[in-house]
Parts: structure tokens; sequence; C-alpha cells
């Protein structure tokens, strides 16, 4: 069993944090001691108070209101985290569009074929998913550039590798990973590391919505791809994998750590998500 990662002193930025894996990569990261600024459209104090309670000493949830759609909310949330901690030690581009709204007027358009897919989607996962993970990267890279460290952590998906859902869907998490790899090539010489991570089925609150009709056995707490991102960022030879993809439940069982339930879920392949 690996030890408990040690993030005290550090300072992290989580996109879309107000709920699902956003939220759970927040508290995780405040578990293991890191001072964590949690962006989201819709945070409020109070809807974060649980949060809060569940942290270790030393660790803290921070949450910052922003659409990370508007630049200029996000520079300004970048400048506000940059001004007031001096650094950056880990962004967590959590934050994606376009789950909303699968059933419209009475038909299900999530699995629908390109032709009948409605535009606004793929607005939502460009727009507020992969954009938003360039706007802020490019910001915390300047940083992190400046001190020579950094991490820099995209949350993705299997769709950049096979067809799951719909096409829209695919060519988001492609551009995810692509994005991933020629960062990392740009900023290996800076010392800063870029991965993507692919959680599994978390049990997020849309996904608890559904629970009855799915197959939960082998389902991850939202807490879990953040025990990930915590054990990687404490990792002091973590740079070896920059430009790669982990895969969270596969991370979990090379390094030794479990779920919040003491479990360690299988891991998904290309073969069997």
């Amino acid at each position: 069993m690996a030890s408990a990662p040690d993030l005290g002193g550090s300072v992290a930025l989580v996109t879309g944090a107000t709920r699902g894996v956003g939220k759970g990569v927040a508290a995780a990261l405040a578990e293991a001691g890191a001072r964590v600024y949690a962006t989201g459209r819709s945070v409020s104090t109070e809807a974060d108070c649980a949060t809060r309670n569940r942290v270790a000493p030393g660790g803290s949830v921070l949450p910052l209101r922003c659409d990370h759609v508007d630049d200029a909310e996000t520079e300004a949330a970048f400048e506000f985290v940059i001004a007031r901690e001096g650094r950056l030690d880990l962004l967590v581009n959590a934050a994606w569009t376009g789950y909303e709204r699968m059933v419209e007027d009475g038909r299900f358009t999530w699995s629908a074929p390109f032709w009948q897919q409605p535009m606004w989607r793929w607005d939502a996962m460009f727009d507020g998913g992969v954009r938003a993970m360039f706007g802020c990267s490019r910001i915390a890279a300047r940083q992190m550039v400046a001190q020579r460290s950094g991490l820099i952590v995209n949350v993705s998906f299997w769709a950049a590798q096979k067809y799951l859902g719909n096409a829209i869907y695919g060519a988001a998490k492609i551009a995810t990973d692509r994005l991933t790899a020629d960062m990392a090539r740009e900023l290996s010489e800076h010392a800063v590391t870029v991965v993507s991570v692919y959680p599994g089925l978390v049990r997020t609150e849309l996904v608890m919505q559904s629970a009855e009709f799915l197959d939960m056995s082998n389902s991850e707490s939202p807490e879990f791809t953040g025990r990930a991102i915590a054990h990687l960022c404490a990792d002091g030879e973590r740079h070896r994998r920059t430009g790669s993809v982990i895969v969270a439940a596969a991370y979990a069982r090379e390094v030794g750590f479990s779920d919040i339930d003491g479990r360690r879920p299988i891991p998904l392949t290309l073969e069997s998500v």
C-alpha cells in the first residue's frame, strides 16, 4: 500500500469543481494537504461546506466563481490565485460542458448520428471543454515556466481512442489528448509535466440519477481520480510520464492506493470500455 501523498505547501487550481469529477478532485487534493482553488460557474460557499469539513488539516478548498468560456473571467481567476499565492503547482482541467440536455423534446439525442446532432453540443464540448482547457493551460504555463516546475492534468476519456456515444464526443476527446501531447512537447524543456487522466465510471451526481439503469459494480468515487492526481503530483519522477495518458484505476494498482471505500476498481481498457 502506497503511503498517502503529502502535498503540503502546494497550490492547485481545479476547474469545473462545482460538482462531479472536479469536485472530487478538489476534495482529494485538499485531503493530501494542498491549498486548492476550486472554480465553477455555480460556486457557492454553502455548497462547499461539506467539502471543507472533509479535508485534512493543512489542506483547504477555496471556491472561486468563474465561467471558463469567458476569457476575462479566466484571466482574472488565475491572476487572483497567483497574486495571492505567488505560485501555481498544479492545474487540473476538469471543466466540461456538453453532457447537458441529452434528451430534447422527448428524444435521446446523445447517441444520434452526426447529421442529427444539435450544433449546440459541438459548441458546448469545444468551447466549454477543449477551448477552456487551452485557455487555462496557457495562463498556468506562463507561471509554471517562470518557476520551472508544475503539473497540468487534462481530464479525458477513452472516446479519444474508440467510438463512444457520438462523433462530437470523440472529436473533443481526441483534441484533448492531442493538446496534452503537444503541450507536453513544448513544456518539456521547462520541467513542466502535462498528462491526460482517464477516470472510469464515476459516481457523479448525474450518473447517480441513472444508477438503476447502470452496472455500478466497478464504479469509482469522484475522489478516486483526485487520489490518482495527488499521487502523481507528489511523485518526484513524474516528468517521465509527460505527454502520456494515465488510466486512474491502472495507476492505482501500479502505485498502490485505493478508492475512498477501500476498493480498487478494475481498470478499463480499449477493449472493455
